[in-house]
């Protein structure tokens, strides 16, 4: 996700409003920012930059062209993702793979079940801890099955699988050059490049 230099993080005390109405009180000041809750700590971070969103659309082609966005299945930007672990904990990854019905599966503030995601997708900002390190393990936590983090500072595509106890078991890494295939488990064959992932090096 993009995030500016500084990100703020929040936390809610028993005297002070819900996270999810603190939440829902930073998207009314700051429109068009991205508010997660991960650990029960608020993160708000600025609109995509446009190398991040042009590294989104084009990872999406292969999605597409596979047939991913259709009656089984569909390909969603920014869909909110409830978490386990916390009362109003929910990430937002840039990109998921969701079963087609996600619609009959809303929880709250616009999440859905972690059950319908497939996989879901990162593109590194300046926050690389949160990216590499506090959603994976969100994601590991909420049993979604596929993670794929493109790390752009670090050049390197990571595939993470098998999700228990908080982690991800399984983790393979590809490097500018090279092409992978992802889990068949997202609902079709899909082939991906490195560098079409990762976008220019800045």
């Amino acid at each position: 996700m993009s995030a500016a230099a500084v990100e703020h993080p929040y936390e809610a005390h028993s005297s002070e409003p819900t996270l999810l109405e603190l939440a829902d009180a930073i998207l009314d000041r700051f429109p068009g920012h991205r508010v997660e809750i991960i650990g029960s700590e608020i993160t708000v971070s600025p609109p995509a930059s446009g190398s991040h969103a042009s590294a989104l659309t084009d990872v999406m082609i292969p999605f597409l062209a596979a047939g991913l966005h259709g009656e089984r299945t569909k390909v969603l930007q920014a869909v909110g993702l409830w978490l386990p672990e916390g009362p109003s904990d929910y990430a937002i990854p840039d990109l998921a793979v969701v079963d087609a019905d996600f619609r009959d599966h809303l929880v709250e503030f616009n999440c859905y079940d972690p059950a319908i995601f497939r996989l879901v997708l990162e593109v590194t900002s300046s926050n690389l801890s949160d990216d590499l390190k506090k959603k994976p393990a969100a994601y590991a936590g909420a049993g979604v099955p596929v993670c794929l983090i493109a790390d752009r500072k670090n050049r390197r595509v990571m595939v993470l699988t098998d999700p228990r106890d908080g982690e991800y078991r399984v983790r393979a890494v590809h490097h500018p050059g090279q092409s992978f295939e992802l889990p068949e488990s997202i609902g079709a064959e899909v082939t991906l490049f490195v560098d079409s992932v990762l976008g220019p090096e800045k």
